[in-house]
């Protein structure tokens, strides 16, 4: 169960404060997502809590905004890394990183709640890893298959 519900707050890109306590910015989507994590724990023989708080003050706030801020930055990393390889790789594996990459970009948008300057490299590394999939099916296409 416990690893479960870590994967769940994990997935929503929460920021973990002290042993079972985590923090997301206070949205309706967030919100709704963890009263549901809590009704889980709760049908799974639990307990847990949900407290709406504000920081302390500006600079707790921004140490929090940081922490998630550099989690999201170390994804756009491994996706940028991930881009620039299936760049050098065959056409049908850079189409297939491709899609897959252009995925793991929308995952990883769910939960970036303060985009890092990484998020726009790795996107165009995705989308020049696209272009340069599909410009080599269109020239495979117009030579009948033949490169």
């Amino acid at each position: 169960m416990r690893i479960t519900i870590w994967r769940k707050l994990d997935r929503l890109g929460v920021a973990r404060l002290g042993d079972g306590l985590v923090a997301l910015p206070a949205d309706a989507r967030t919100r709704e997502q963890i009263d549901w994590i809590a009704e889980e724990i709760g049908e799974m023989g639990g307990s847990s809590t949900v407290w709406l708080a504000a920081a302390g003050s500006a600079a707790q706030e921004k140490a929090i905004a940081a922490e998630m801020r550099s989690a999201r930055t170390a994804e756009y990393r491994a996706v940028l890394e991930q881009a620039e390889t299936a760049a050098r790789a065959r056409p049908g594996e850079r189409s297939r990183a491709s899609k897959r990459l252009r995925a793991e970009l929308r995952r990883i948008g769910r939960r970036d709640y303060f985009p890092p300057a990484e998020r726009e490299a790795a996107r165009r590394a995705v989308r020049a890893l696209a272009d340069t999939s599909a410009d080599t099916s269109a020239d495979a296409d117009a030579n009948g298959g033949v490169r």
